[in-house]
């Protein structure tokens, strides 16, 4: 399946309204298996902006689409002179309480394994493992004609090299880790090329447009299946890459839980809707567990 540019979504009427009791929550984890399925609200308070979210990044970015970067070297211009820049703050980013949470719940052997929409890698780097990157990951480059993997730090190392002084003032970042730049900041930005074959290199994440890759879909479903419970975290569950496995959950009989402040997409599959912030939240279904999470180092 591909993905589509989805820009917007118009919640039904008839959807449940959102609860402020994470109870549900409680006892879900409690009885252990719950697979994590999470989205970019989940990052929201490491200082990435979600998509549809207040304030949400689509309201003045559109995201790059695998036909365009593909067919003109001027949007991979504009692409990685985004991401160039952008990647300087978004490398930054720490894990918050949810992020921290989530890895004490699988520590915890509450889990039975988590996948996430995101590609800023911070569920690994607040402790939890085995994590599925449904998109990809910004930390890997690839290159088109080849194949080969590289790290995104040295192809950082290698866009400075090839643009010395470029530092434009960013009117946001995205979070694809694009930063918003006028095509006149862009200007004639250097990108180079695969060091091994020189290729066109492009992130190691699924862009709007492209497919995931089918093995990863099915290790995916195959956790579904496996899993007590579904529990989804800051995803409007918009695009279907996410909703199919609220669907799937839904039809095997598996309760599904979302938290997420706003509607989303998979709410008339779901048991509850928590709407409360993800830190809190997750802060207090820790606590009500017993289960002690890691404090901001």
């Amino acid at each position: 399946m591909r993905m589509r540019p989805t820009l917007s979504w118009t919640p039904a009427e008839d959807l449940p309204p959102g609860s402020t009791d994470p109870e549900p929550v409680v006892d879900a984890l409690g009885a252990g298996g719950v697979l994590v399925l999470s989205g970019a609200g989940l990052s929201t308070e490491s200082g990435i902006p979600d998509y549809r979210g207040e304030g949400g990044s689509l309201s003045r970015h559109t995201p790059m689409t695998y036909q365009d970067f593909t067919a003109s070297a001027q949007a991979r211009r504009r692409y990685w002179a985004r991401s160039h820049l952008g990647w300087r703050t978004f490398g930054r980013a720490r894990p918050n309480a949810g992020h921290r949470s989530v890895a004490a719940f699988g520590r915890h052997g509450l889990l039975s394994g988590v996948i996430t929409q995101n590609v800023d890698g911070l569920h690994q780097a607040g402790g939890s493992e085995g994590v599925v990157e449904l998109h990809g990951s910004l930390d890997r480059v690839v290159c088109l004609s080849c194949g080969a993997f590289s790290a995104r730090r040295d192809l950082a190392r290698r866009l400075e090299e090839a643009n010395p002084g470029f530092d434009p003032v960013a009117g946001g970042i995205n979070p694809d880790g694009d930063a918003d730049l006028t095509d006149a900041q862009v200007g004639d930005f250097r990108v180079v090329p695969c060091a091994v074959c020189g290729g066109v290199l492009k992130p190691d994440v699924v862009f709007f447009g492209e497919a995931v890759p089918p093995r990863r879909v099915e290790h995916c479903r195959e956790l579904v299946r496996e899993a007590t419970s579904l529990l989804v975290l800051g995803s409007s569950l918009t695009v279907m890459s996410g909703l199919r496995f609220v669907r799937q959950a839904a039809q095997a009989g598996k309760p599904v839980l979302i938290v997420n402040r706003d509607p989303t997409r998979g709410d008339r599959y779901a048991v509850t809707r928590v709407a409360l912030p993800l830190g809190a939240a997750l802060t207090t279904v820790a606590g009500r567990l017993g289960v002690p999470v890691d404090s901001d180092a």
